[in-house]
């Protein structure tokens, strides 16, 4: 299957969000993700099972001061 990240076309195999976080090497605490325009919240991550075709868009919160 194929999923677009951030922009990215990706091929993958069927897999959660929390997966493909870990696999990308992002910390979910980190992040906010969107799922096909919608905001994922991070409680679903784990349950929510991508499929072909979807478009994730992963923003990362930066500190700064």
């Amino acid at each position: 299957m194929e999923i677009i990240v951030n922009g990215e076309a990706r091929a993958a195999t069927p897999m959660s969000m929390l997966e493909l976080l870990r696999s990308l090497d992002i910390d979910p605490r980190r992040v906010a993700v969107e799922l096909n325009h919608d905001i994922l919240p991070k409680g679903e991550y784990e349950s929510t099972i991508l499929n072909d075709g979807d478009r994730i868009e992963i923003v990362h919160f930066v500190g700064g001061g």
